[in-house]
């Protein structure tokens, strides 16, 4: 188990990456969970969806779903229906829209977690810490290229829908999906594209905020070079240096990928969605979503409806001689 940083020493190196321990530590805690899984020996906490997308006082919420593991010291998560607790080797999936409120308790022994989140194109896992009394605090982080971010998604989101079910066979599939979900993320930190990963210093910090407070209005150039200490001339410019990229522009980029994805794959309203994604206003909003993708976001999420209902208008079966429409015939008498 890694040793507790002292807070001074945390503050400074806030979304620094992996080194190899670091590393190791995750993959050790990803095979326990593989493990436990398969003996069926996993604890998986799954609070409820109550006040879903709700605004309640001293929590918040994400608009995708969280994984958290515990290693040491506990969690305790406060969502509107219901309170529980996250105890060493256990894990819990924060579903998408649950307002929550954390926290954590070193116990006897340090408190550790590890985190993955779900971003635009992206995936993080970050270990904690407690950097204070009963908060934490991200030691390390590494973010990851997602091509296949909806399969994570899909796999998650499974987890919470038939965590919820009885039955005979829920206990089967809830073991299935979590060997595949633990499973991938291992796969994705061992061997994943680490080209998000590449930036150092005050580049992969501020990168690293910039995903932690895309829906934050107040997030600009010059909150993010108070939090990192230096001029916002100075961080606009190393930015510059470092990507090619603007960082006015990457911002703002950041949150149209965000928003872009939402309009895909949820039904929220655009207002909704804008807001998620960092604006106070949508009408503005608007206007820079047009600026980067050439269409409205009610013309964009149209457009995808238009793909979707062409895929399903595909015929099912391609023969050598002709397409079959039918999903298939019963010929028993």
């Amino acid at each position: 188990m890694q040793k507790r940083p002292p807070a001074n020493q945390a503050k400074e190196s806030i979304g620094s990456p992996l080194s190899k321990s670091d590393r190791i530590e995750i993959i050790e805690t990803l095979d326990r969970c593989i493990r436990e899984a398969e003996y069926n020996q996993f604890t998986l906490k799954i609070p409820n969806e109550e006040g879903r997308l709700q605004k309640r006082p001293g929590m918040h919420y994400h608009f995708k779903p969280e994984i958290f593991v515990q290693n040491s010291g506990w969690t305790e998560f406060k969502v509107p229906s219901e309170t529980i607790t996250v105890k060493p080797g256990e894990a819990c999936i924060m579903p998408a829209g649950v307002p929550h409120q954390e926290k954590i308790s070193s116990a006897k022994d340090p408190f550790r977690n590890l985190v993955v989140g779900f971003y635009s194109n992206a995936i993080s896992v970050h270990l904690a810490f407690e950097v204070e009394s009963g908060k934490p605090e991200i030691d390390v982080i590494e973010f990851y290229d997602a091509p296949n971010l909806q399969t994570f998604l899909a796999l998650t989101n499974s987890l919470v829908e038939n965590n919820q079910k009885v039955g005979p066979t829920r206990d089967h599939i809830v073991k299935g999906l979590s060997i595949a979900l633990f499973a991938m993320i291992r796969d994705l930190v061992e061997h994943g594209n680490e080209g998000i990963n590449q930036d150092i210093g005050k580049v992969f910090q501020a990168k690293w905020i910039i995903r932690e407070q895309i829906s934050n209005t107040e997030l600009n150039v010059k909150m993010l070079a108070e939090r990192l200490q230096c001029s916002p001339d100075y961080l606009s410019h190393l930015f510059n240096t470092q990507t090619g990229e603007k960082l006015t522009h990457y911002i703002q980029r950041i949150r149209i990928e965000g928003a872009a994805l939402a309009l895909q794959t949820t039904p929220l309203y655009v207002s909704e969605i804008a807001w998620s994604a960092g604006f106070s206003d949508p009408a503005y909003f608007a206007r820079v979503f047009k600026k980067f993708l050439d269409m409205s976001p009610a013309e964009y999420r149209a457009q995808s409806e238009e793909r979707r209902r062409k895929e399903e208008a595909r015929p099912k079966t391609i023969y050598y001689d002709r397409e079959d429409y039918s999903a298939g015939e019963s010929y028993r008498k």
